[in-house]
């Protein structure tokens, strides 16, 4: 289906939803405490011909009148354009982040997190009412299909299993499908109302790659992004939960898992990653940042003109350049584990042995053989990135001659190994991308940024009741 065919823009989108609160029915019963009342001599003479009648009824002494709500019961939290979300809504979609967290939150810090939660649930109504409203809505069936492939995907597990994860951590099938409902609704409205109205000329897409060609050599950088939109008052606030995050990052965090909650950029559905890009191609203050990281490194938050960013540096390479890092090995591991009771003493002198002995192994095809000699344990992998090892392996890996081997490492619980070289595949220079690469590209740069406008004026439209 081409972008053209996803329909043209509404211009103004006309809401009937009106201001709605939540109330108790009409016509009350009760003006005050009812006072319990003697039966007058009649009535008792009446009750006589009833055996059952004169039974007292033991009523209270202040009973209210009415229907008593249930305890699972929870209220409305917020109300947004009529459609209710409760502090179980909340709960639940907080859950899904604490069980991708490594670290406990309670307190102030929990608190925070929950007003974010509260936020983002604002958001995906939002979304999915404009969906609905451009005739663009997400059918029951088409959400269901996604949580089924999410749970074998993402997780490795059926949809039942996955169900049952979810309850475990005290969230829900439904609290993910909801989220998986605004996410498709917002894909649809950027599709149909967004995206045919943006427009790149080819005069643009062979400036962008001539001035690509000119920075051939320069650094660019592979980098995820959880954006926080803050308006001028509500700066301080959204600084502090910008913070919290942060440290949850650094002790461990998922950022991808983070970036689906929190980010208010278009790039939350693929966990706030930006892709491959030079620092010219990011405002400077992301720019500044991203120059001093290293990947693996987490920055921020970064202020902005509309909010904060949190960076985490995913990859780093060169424009156009081959990167060394993405060179095939073959590599054989050698191995030996330590027997259950063994003193220090013990592995040590079984270590050092190891040690010595690997080193008069001639080369990898005598590598099965020697291992066997000395009671080691060989496997092996010919088609490994070097990028895919521990990066403190990385280095002393690409040093490494035909038949090579590293020092041993490892502990005694994991055991002892030396990793062998037995073959390099150079890569190939870097092509760069295509004309038709480099205008999605910048294409997808302005619906993000046309994206975060149209959320904006989402807000602003609305009407929203806290309670």
């Amino acid at each position: 289906m081409t972008m053209g065919e996803f329909g043209t823009l509404r211009g103004n989108v006309t809401r009937k939803a009106g201001r709605f609160a939540l109330m108790l029915g009409a016509g009350a019963l009760v003006a005050g405490p009812l006072a319990a009342q003697a039966p007058t001599p009649a009535a008792a003479a009446a009750n006589q011909e009833d055996p059952g009648a004169s039974a007292p009824l033991d009523l209270p002494a202040n009973p209210t009148i009415g229907t008593p709500a249930a305890p699972a019961f929870r209220g409305a939290t917020a109300i947004v354009n009529g459609t209710i979300i409760t502090g179980t809504d909340i709960d639940q979609r907080l859950a899904l982040v604490m069980a991708a967290n490594r670290n406990a939150m309670q307190g102030e810090e929990l608190e925070r997190l929950r007003s974010q939660v509260l936020s983002n649930l604002i958001d995906e109504t939002l979304q999915i009412q404009e969906a609905e409203a451009s005739d663009v809505g997400v059918s029951d069936a088409e959400v269901d299909a996604t949580y089924n492939r999410v749970a074998q995907q993402n997780f490795g597990m059926t949809p039942d299993q996955l169900s049952a994860y979810l309850n475990k951590v005290k969230s829900s099938p439904a609290s993910m499908k909801r989220q998986i409902k605004g996410e498709l609704s917002w894909q649809r409205i950027l599709r149909r109302n967004v995206a045919p109205f943006i427009n790149v000329s080819e005069e643009e897409v062979k400036e962008r790659l001539e001035k690509l060609n000119a920075d051939k050599g320069t650094d660019e950088y592979r980098l995820g992004e959880i954006f926080l939109a803050a308006t001028a008052d509500a700066k301080p606030q959204v600084r502090s939960q910008a913070e919290q995050i942060m440290d949850q990052l650094r002790q461990g965090g998922s950022f991808v898992a983070y970036a689906r909650q929190f980010s208010q950029a278009s790039t939350a559905a693929v966990g706030g990653d930006l892709g491959w890009v030079r620092l010219a191609q990011l405002p400077p203050e992301l720019a500044q940042a991203a120059n001093t990281m290293q990947p693996g490194q987490l920055a921020g938050p970064v202020e902005l003109r509309g909010g904060y960013s949190l960076l985490y540096l995913i990859d780093k390479r060169q424009v156009l350049v081959a990167d060394a890092r993405e060179a095939l090995l073959s590599l054989k591991q050698i191995s030996i584990s330590f027997t259950p009771g063994m003193t220090q003493a013990q592995v040590e002198a079984k270590a050092k042995n190891f040690a010595a002995d690997v080193k008069t192994i001639n080369g990898c095809g005598a590598a099965e053989a020697g291992a066997a000699a000395i009671g080691a344990d060989v496997v092996s992998n010919d088609n490994i990135r070097i990028k895919d090892l521990p990066p403190q392996l990385q280095d002393v890996v690409m040093n490494l001659p035909q038949g090579g081997i590293t020092q041993p490492f490892g502990s005694p619980q994991e055991g002892v190994r030396v990793l062998m070289l037995c073959g390099k595949t150079e890569p190939q220079t870097a092509g760069g991308p295509t004309f038709d690469e480099l205008m999605a590209q910048i294409e997808d740069e302005r619906v993000n940024k046309r994206a975060q406008i149209y959320l904006r004026d989402l807000r602003r439209d609305a009407v929203i009741e806290y309670n």
